[in-house]
């Protein structure tokens, strides 16, 4: 056979193949390899968790900083040193964390001092820390722990940044326009870290349940909106593969909190920022610092220290499956909920008020393994 007859006779083959194996794909076997196959189901692909109790790797429990009246920001006077609060963040902190400190720092500019203490090693203290070195002031952070060590290493990390802020009957024209002037500088600040080491990204977010829900009224988040990410978009039941009524879907950013951690304080401490093992327990720990400017992000810490009868703890249990690379989107269902995260997959679904208690709850873990198992199998394609 010669080769030009060889390659048309083997052309033609394949095209029958082709042929065939496209006929032969309606009521048959699915082409995952095929994104046609996916454009003519009319929805996008979306990768089933695996779940299952053997692929949890950890469980943890965070306490949330709540204050009803929401964050505390200001300044106060103790003896010899200006105190400069900056906590009580609720579920918001990683959200708000560039803002409120944003504003910390301002308050910190009506002193005359160049050298500023600052207390905690979390989210909201690094990236505090960050801004007042970048406004020339010499920074030391005095901690008792340092991530991954620190409560912000607990957090779900996704953009909320009304997600337990303040109680709806504690809100007042001045906490608005305060979150508001702090969501709207934290959002710019974050989009500048976007592509650096992969430290936040956006992605895909769905509420998946069985009707439209409604407001518990308890938490102010309903009154706290800006628009700055996309919005919620109720989606057609041809347009996604869950077996529900009422499914809804944004874009959203999802920070990745161990690298995100990592990079910032590093970053702070490769400009000449200083980082203390230095627990604080007591108003004369703070009184025998050097520095005259004190700037208080301990968070719950505080509470003790300053006497703050208004701050409690909300404590949210999560369970880490092992990473799912395919997996890129986040969902909550009615009684559990997962984020997908670079370091791991993480389940959870609880909020206890008031509470101290960081021992996880292997029932509650069960629990969200199963609706969401639930929940992957009713999956249509």
């Amino acid at each position: 056979m010669k080769r030009r007859d060889f390659f048309l006779k083997a052309g033609i083959a394949t095209a029958v193949l082709g042929s065939e194996g496209l006929t032969g794909c309606v009521g048959g076997p699915k082409l995952y390899g095929d994104k046609n196959f996916y454009i003519n189901k009319g929805f996008t692909p979306i990768p089933k968790l695996k779940l299952s109790s053997d692929r949890i790797i950890k469980e943890t429990v965070g306490l949330r900083p709540f204050r009803e009246s929401g964050p505390r920001v200001e300044k106060a006077e103790l003896g010899s040193k200006t105190i400069i609060h900056n906590y009580g963040h609720g579920g918001s902190g990683w959200s708000l964390s560039w803002g409120t400190g944003n504003q910390a720092r301002n308050l910190v500019k009506t002193t005359p001092h160049k050298k500023v203490a600052l207390l905690g090693c979390g989210t909201v203290g690094i990236a505090t820390a960050t801004l007042l070195q970048e406004s020339g002031y010499e920074v030391t952070i005095y901690t008792k722990d340092v991530p991954p060590n620190v409560t912000s290493n607990l957090a779900t990390g996704t953009w909320s940044p009304s997600s337990r802020v303040c109680a709806k009957d504690k809100v007042t024209p001045e906490i608005q326009a305060n979150w508001e002037d702090a969501c709207r500088f934290s959002f710019r600040r974050m989009q500048m870290s976007l592509g650096l080491n992969d430290i936040i990204d956006w992605g895909d977010e769905y509420r998946v349940l069985d009707k439209a829900p409604k407001q518990d009224g308890h938490y102010g988040s309903e009154v706290f909106h800006l628009g700055l990410a996309p919005d919620w978009v109720q989606l057609d039941k041809k347009d996604h593969p869950f077996k529900k009524d009422y499914v809804i879907r944004r874009s959203n950013m999802i920070f990745n909190i161990p690298s995100y951690l990592n990079f910032h304080l590093n970053n702070f401490m490769i400009r000449g920022g200083k980082v203390k093992i230095h627990p604080i327990e007591s108003l004369e720990d703070i009184d025998a610092l050097e520095e005259k400017v004190i700037v208080n992000c301990m968070g719950l810490g505080a509470k003790a220290i300053f006497n703050d009868e208004e701050l409690y703890p909300i404590s949210g249990q999560l369970a880490c499956l092992v990473p799912q690379t395919e997996v890129n989107y986040k969902l909550a269902t009615n009684g559990a909920y997962f984020i997908t995260r670079k370091d791991g997959i993480y389940l959870g679904g609880t909020g206890k008020v008031n509470s101290w208690d960081t021992t996880p709850d292997r029932q509650s873990t069960e629990k969200w393994v199963s609706i969401l198992s639930d929940l992957m199998k009713e999956m249509k394609g």
